[in-house]
This record gives structure tokens, C-alpha cells and sequence, in this order.
């Protein structure tokens, strides 16, 4: 979500400010007090066998689910009762990371949500970073990180991104990125986004070297927009993007100096999504693309409107320990 439209939309400016003078104290009524690292959701016994595995299917889905207070919100269905139909709809997915779930996170873990593993919500005022990871795999360990640039309303929030490392089988595992950039396409905010994506690659290089890893979130960005520099960020650690790869058999969109994006919830599979998810293989193990989806329907509510202002996006693919697997870990050591 672009939060200076917010600012832009004269019907809400009173209400606006008397939420922001209020949130500091109401944030701390309302939402759990949980500020970091991960935990079993106890009331689900995990459905995922992790004991001498050598393959499988992963089903991924990333999904901006507009967490903003009601009467500040882009998306147009009721927030609570939207938060509550997400998070039943996400147990079809084996991880899932949300962006922007801030205001509404008790009912999205507490709404029929039935993934085992989940990361700790992180508090700030006004808001944390917004960013969540779902899982029925175990997750091992897990870091938060706040960019350190941002630009205008972004600021507000503590945006970054998100890493947990998951154990897909016995010493078998996988990193994970959760992310959301600066938003806006102005010089200053496209300037702040190239940086995310550099603070982001620099950390993948140290801390992810030699792990597979999937990158999953809202980037607010494109390829067609000559501004951005996703090809750039995604070459640098040797990402593969799920849609080109599934839809476009790999060839990226011309770049565009005059682009101007479509909006978010008329997308189509075959358009490119701010949403994005990213693959890369590691020395143990090997992923295959199988299927990529906007999931309009899925994240739809009885009247076929949209439960959020964002498309989830959903990828599938199958992963394999390489044949190699022992020798490189004894390589590793």
C-alpha cells in the first residue's frame, strides 16, 4: 500500500490525525505485546513429515493483507472481519509470508489460522515492520531487519524485511525472506528502494551464502520501470523470479521510462505483480517451478470482493536433495 495516498484523500484527514495522536496508546490496548523471534503454534500438531525426507512440494504465497486501521484503509471490505477469512484461506499454502499485518494480527493468528510454526509479531509505535511468516515447516531461527533508508509515511512504520531459516528435513534446510520496500515511484522513494534491495542482497551474501533461499514480498517495484533495479537485485544473488520463470518463459518486460503501473486487483497471471517471489538453488538442493497464480478468488469474501488493496501471489515447486548432499556438508565443515 502507498500510504501518502492516505494523506491524499481529503474525506479522511481529521480522522487520520486523531488516529495517529491516539495510536501510541491504543496500539498497546489492542494487540499482543510479542516483539520478535518465532514460535509452535500449539493448538496444531505440524502436518509435515521432516524425518529423513529427500523431496517434495512446497506451496508458497505472499500476500499484502492491508493491516491499517479501518477508517485509514485502501482495502475496501471491513478489516477485521477480512483479516479473520485470510486467515483461514492461508492454511491451503505450506508457507506464507504476510506484509502490512499490523493493526489486525490477533485475528489473522487467531482466525482459524492452523500453520504450526509462526513468527512473533514485532510491536513499535505506531507501527512494527508488518511483516509475518506462517509455516508447517519447523522454523530454526529467524532475524528482523529495519532498512536503513526510507522515504515520506513510509517512515512511520518500521518496514524491512524478514529472514527464517526452515527445516525441511533431517539437515536439510532453507532460508526464507520476508519483504517490503519504500513505496512511491518519486526520485527520493525510488532512491530509498534501490538501497533496500542493496542492504537486502548484502545481507543475503553474508548470512545465506550457501543456503537455498526463497525471497517472497512486496518489493513496489517493477521491471518495466525504468526507476527500479529488481534485474539488478535479483542477479546480484543469483535469484530466479517465479513469474518469469512460470509465465514468461524468462524473459523480463521492456524497460519503460514512461511506465505507469495497473492496479493492483485488476492483475492477471500473465502481468507483473509488486508482489514477487524469488528461488535459488543451494549445493544440497534443487528447486522445480511447477505453477504460478494471482490468487483472486481464493482471497475473495462471499460478495466476490477483495479481501485486501493487494493480489496474493501463489508459486509452487518442487524441491529435491541433490545427489551430492553429504559431500558438500562435509565440504562445508
Amino acid at each position: 500500500m502507498n500510504l501518502d495516498v492516505v494523506w491524499q484523500n481529503r474525506r479522511k484527514w481529521a480522522r487520520i490525525v486523531a488516529v495517529l495522536l491516539l495510536l501510541g496508546a491504543y496500539t498497546y490496548l489492542t494487540r499482543s505485546c510479542q516483539t520478535g523471534g518465532h514460535s509452535s503454534n500449539a493448538a496444531y500438531a505440524s502436518t509435515v513429515s521432516t524425518h529423513d525426507v529427500s523431496e517434495g512440494e512446497l506451496t508458497l504465497l505472499t500476500y499484502n493483507v492491508a493491516g491499517l486501521p479501518d477508517m485509514i484503509s485502501a482495502a475496501e471490505t471491513p478489516r477485521s472481519i477480512s483479516m479473520r477469512e485470510i486467515s483461514k484461506k492461508l492454511n491451503a499454502f505450506d508457507i506464507v509470508n504476510v506484509q502490512e499485518d499490523f493493526h489486525y494480527h490477533r485475528d489473522l493468528y487467531d482466525g482459524g489460522n492452523q500453520h504450526p510454526y509462526r513468527t512473533k509479531h514485532k510491536e513499535a509505535i505506531p507501527y512494527g515492520d508488518g511483516l509475518n511468516t506462517l509455516s508447517k515447516y519447523p522454523i530454526i531461527k529467524s532475524a528482523r531487519i529495519a532498512w536503513t533508508d526510507c522515504h515520506g509515511s513510509d517512515c512511520l512504520a518500521a518496514k524491512g524485511f524478514s529472514m527464517v531459516r526452515l527445516q525441511l528435513g533431517n539437515g536439510i534446510t532453507m532460508d526464507v525472506y520476508n519483504v517490503h520496500a519504500t513505496s512511491q515511484d518519486n526520485v527520493a522513494a525510488a532512491a530509498a528502494r534501490k538501497h533496500n534491495f542493496k542492504q537486502l542482497a548484502a545481507y543475503i551474501r553474508k548470512h545465506s551464502n550457501k543456503e537455498a533461499v526463497l525471497v517472497m514480498g512486496d518489493f513496489n517495484a517493477h521491471y518495466a520501470a525504468s526507476w527500479d533495479n529488481v534485474q539488478a537485485f535479483a542477479e546480484s544473488v543469483d535469484l530466479q523470479d517465479a513469474w518469469l520463470t512460470a509465465i514468461k518463459q524468462g524473459k523480463r518486460p521492456v524497460v519503460d521510462s514512461n511506465f505507469v503501473a495497473q492496479n493492483k486487483l485488476t492483475l492477471t497471471d500473465s502481468c507483473e505483480s509488486i508482489d514477487k517471489i524469488f528461488f535459488r538453488n543451494s549445493p544440497y538442493i534443487e528447486f522445480t517451478p511447477r505453477s504460478y497464480k494471482i490468487e483472486k478468488q481464493q482471497f475473495s469474501n462471499s460478495q466476490g470482493q477483495a479481501l485486501s488493496d493487494h493480489c496474493a501471489v501463489s508459486f509452487t515447486l518442487k524441491w529435491k536433495k541433490k545427489s551430492n548432499f553429504f559431500a558438500a556438508q562435509i565440504d562445508d565443515y
